[in-house]
């Protein structure tokens, strides 16, 4: 048997685009062990009909509704029924965001702070409309922040094309922008959006295997694990080489 270890650290964030409760057993049969967090994206939790069948299938996951419901409950101050909701769901996690509505800065610092006594936090920064832009030290400041009043990950805003936040419009990523932010607020806390295969590949590469990635569709966790092996200790070209170098020796 080959002689390396599979799996050690970097979180891989799954978005559910709607996926059903089979459809999410035979994922988590074939990626169960590699994915650390699902995402039911933007409003699909509320529309679901069988969401509870599909929470059971997940029960053994961190499970959080995204952000941009979040925003819609925000709109209709609908936050204390928002929080009963969760916790008759037995969610845990809830996502807090600021990408397609206004909320003060200090607003958002709050409702960081009050969710983080009964539910863990994964804030995101960043804004989904693409002509925004905001500088590398207003992203630094903002994530560290949220992180200083209760969020346990921050989240860099991407969408799930790669055309906002630390991307440009036309999905070209803004690397200066990543690198400051990866140094300013720390890899261990910091979860990068990297929908497409090139990004994942570009953060791997630049960051090694245990870079935080999320936006992952489920069908894509597999080849994502495959990349993070590939720069995990030794390469897996080296790894195989070496043990056929040991095998003719022998």
């Amino acid at each position: 048997m080959l002689d390396f270890e599979p799996r050690a650290g970097g979180l891989t964030h799954v978005i559910d685009k709607g996926l059903g409760p089979r459809g999410w057993e035979d994922v988590l049969e074939t990626s169960g062990p590699y994915i650390d967090i699902v995402k039911l994206g933007w409003g699909t939790a509320y529309v679901t009909p069988n969401l509870r069948r599909k929470l059971d299938v997940l029960r053994e996951k961190p499970v959080v509704i995204g952000g941009t419901f979040f925003e819609v409950v925000y709109a209709k101050d609908r936050l204390d029924e928002y929080k009963q909701w969760l916790r008759d769901l037995g969610l845990t996690y809830v996502e807090i965001s600021d990408g397609t509505i206004e909320i003060p800065r200090e607003r958002k610092l709050e409702l960081i702070d009050d969710f983080a006594r009964d539910f863990t936090v994964i804030s995101e920064v960043g804004s989904k409309d693409s002509s925004v832009e905001y500088t590398a030290d207003e992203w630094t400041t903002w994530l560290r922040e949220e992180l200083e009043v209760g969020a346990w990950k921050v989240v860099t805003e991407a969408r799930e094309g790669g055309t906002a936040g630390i991307f440009d419009s036309g999905g070209g990523m803004r690397t200066e922008l990543i690198g400051e932010i990866a140094a300013g607020v720390g890899l261990e806390n910091v979860i990068f959006e990297a929908p497409t295969k090139a990004a994942q590949a570009w953060f791997i590469k630049q960051f090694g295997p245990n870079v935080n990635l999320g936006n992952i569709p489920p069908d894509e966790v597999i080849p994502l694990e495959t990349l993070r092996l590939g720069l995990r200790g030794d390469t897996l070209k080296e790894v195989l080489l070496g043990d056929r170098a040991g095998t003719a020796a022998s």
